[in-house]
This record gives structure tokens, sequence and C-alpha cells, in this order.
């Protein structure tokens, strides 16, 4: 077990569902904290569509600052209809906090277990068993490029350096040899000059500092079909910017929901900026109908990812797994829950945890 510490932790609950499931994230986090002797010190700021209606800005100067010296960020969703045809879109307020904060690795793990392969729009035998991680390039890519737009014409540049896609690729590959030694990279070299250089560039480093790693590589097209019809197939999937955001979204149908699924975007040292991969879903916002999932194993990933907290993470993803394994789910997995009574059920799972755990020991010494 880590020593207990004092943690500074901001939370960005941004728009639409995102303040229901960031709640919810954080009220495990504070049993976690109870538990383990921690201090977590959380501090609400403005992002996205909000701080736009209170600022004119989506990332206002003192959400940047606030993130930039805090320990770890948490996040709920930025975005919505409302805002759109506005000067300034609330996903900006995202792309610019990665940006300040030097984030350039997205991971974005999935597992089914058994129990979820059940709920899978997919067939059982096809995603039981499905245990995968993606490595999504943050920095650059069409969404960063130049962008130009006339009444007959619209351009997003896209363009990739070689210490983009080496940093990424390292990434990738180190994480690799954790895990199952198998990396997948997804490219379009086949009509892409940024495709044809990432290839290039994943193939140069494999081949340099990673050669027991087995390296494939795919087009993104027929990537798409894959992660489909042989999902289990894959261990580490590396990939650009748009691809991944793509891609993982796809992946997310796998284990039944988008809800489900965490996210932790990391840098070179700095605060990361952990958030669950689904949208602000506006239309059950407010509702208690989100699947608070996602954000709570966000939470978990925080814990392991930016605050090297293993046990702690440890705790609320095995809570997380019972839950969901007794069927205590929201309505997107065919549950009668609302986001507030899920959250207490992964609560609950993980006092259960630790009661039985402390009157093992002391039985033990009895």
């Amino acid at each position: 077990m880590t020593s207990p510490h004092t943690y500074n932790i901001v939370v960005l609950p941004g728009d639409g569902i995102g303040p229901e499931v960031t709640a919810a994230a954080v009220d495990v986090l504070r049993v976690i904290a109870d538990f383990y002797g921690h201090t977590f010190h959380f501090a609400e700021h403005l992002i996205g569509g909000v701080a736009i209606d209170a600022t004119g800005d989506p990332l206002p100067d003192e959400t940047r600052a606030a993130c930039a010296v805090s320990d770890a960020v948490l996040l709920g969703a930025v975005g919505g209809p409302r805002w759109d045809g506005g000067q300034r879109r609330p996903e900006e307020g995202l792309l610019d906090l990665r940006k300040v904060l030097g984030l350039y690795a997205n991971l974005r793990p999935l597992q089914v277990s058994p129990v979820m392969a059940c709920r899978s729009p997919l067939k059982k035998e096809i995603v039981e068993g499905v245990d995968l991680i993606v490595f999504r390039e943050l920095t650059g890519g069409s969404y960063f490029g130049e962008k130009t737009r006339t009444a007959t014409m619209a351009s997003d540049l896209c363009i990739y350096t070689v210490e983009e896609i080496e940093r990424i690729a390292r990434a990738a590959f180190q994480t690799a040899l954790q895990r199952r030694g198998k990396v997948t990279s997804v490219d379009k070299a086949n009509v892409m000059e940024t495709g044809r250089l990432w290839r290039e560039v994943v193939t140069r480093i494999h081949a340099e500092e990673f050669p027991q790693v087995r390296l494939e590589h795919a087009l993104v097209d027929s990537m798409a079909m894959h992660l489909i019809r042989r999902p289990r197939d894959y261990d580490v999937i590396l990939t650009e910017n748009m691809f991944g955001d793509i891609l993982s979204d796809e992946i997310s149908v796998l284990g039944g929901s988008i809800g489900l699924l965490p996210s932790a975007s990391l840098g070179s040292g700095g605060p990361g900026l952990f958030e669950p991969i689904h949208g602000s879903a506006p239309d059950i916002a407010g509702q208690d109908l989100a699947n608070p999932v996602g954000a709570v194993l966000s939470a978990a990933l925080m814990l392991r990812h930016g605050l090297k907290l293993e046990d702690e993470a440890d705790s609320i993803e095995a809570a997380v797994a019972a839950v969901l394994a007794a069927g205590a789910t929201t309505a997107d997995l065919g549950g009668k829950l609302g986001t507030r009574a899920a959250a207490r059920a992964i609560i609950d799972a993980i006092r259960a945890t630790h009661w039985a755990a402390t009157h093992r020991v002391q039985m033990h010494w009895a």
C-alpha cells in the first residue's frame, strides 16, 4: 500500500452529462481517499460551452492556470448543439488544454468480460475476451493543422513530424512489452504522405529499439472492418489523431456501451487529463440517466497513471467489474439504475471489498 499523500485534482465538469458523471467519479475518489488515507483536494473550473457562456472563452485563463499546477485533471464532456454556429466552439477548449499540458498520448483501454460480452450487439464468441488498448496521437494531424474556410471550400491541413510519431510509437511499444507483445500500427499509407511517413518512422523505431515486439501495419479502412470481425486479434493499437478518435469510438461498441470506456491523456511528466470517451449527450443531461462507469474508470486511470496509486486504481476497477457482473447497470446496458445509484453501487462494492480484507487480516492475527 502506498503512503498517504495530498493531491490537488482539477475537476472540469463541462457540458451536458459531464457534471453528473464527474460528480459520480469524485464521490468514488472520496471513498478511496478515506480508505487509503490520502487527501484529495478537488477544485472545479469551467471548460467548453459553459465556459463560453460565462466568459466567452472555452478555456478561460483561470482554468488554464489551475490545470497547469495540478497533480491531475478529471474532465466530464464538452460540446452540444446549443453552441453550433457560434464564433467559438466548446471543443476548442479541450484541444487547447491538451496543448497547455503538453499531452501527446491518449490511452483508451477496453476489456470485455463474459458478462459484458452478452450485452454487446456483436456475437458473444466474437467479443468475449477482448483485451486491447488504443494509443492515439494527440498533437498532430488535421485536428491541429492550418484551417481555411470560404463560401465555396474548406480545408484542414494534416501535418505530422518525425518527433511526434517517434514519441507515441515508443509509448505504444513500451506498453506492448508489458502486455502480449504486439503492436498494430494503423495509417493510410496507400494514399497519404503523412501515412507513409507514419509507417516509415514506426517501422524504424521498432527495428532499432523494440525488435522483440511483434509489429504489423494496417490501413485504417480495413482496420475498421477487422475490429468488428476479429477484435481478439489485437493487443496495442497505435494510430494518429483522427483515426484514433474514430476507431476507439467504434471499439466502444464491443463492450456494449460507449459509456463504459475511459481514457488517459499523458505527456512528458506534467499533469495528465482523464476523461470518459463519450460525448456530452445533451438529450439525457440532468435526468440521472447517464452511465458513470466511463468517468469512474477514468478516475482509476488517473490514480494509476497520473498519481501512481496502483492499489487504489485496482480497487476501483475491481468494484466496477463486480457491479457489472451483478447486473447493476444503467439503461444503456439494459439496467434500471440511474447515474447516482450506479455510483453508489460501485462505492458499496469498494466498501465491501475493504471490509472483507480488514476482517481477513483480523482473523489471521487472531
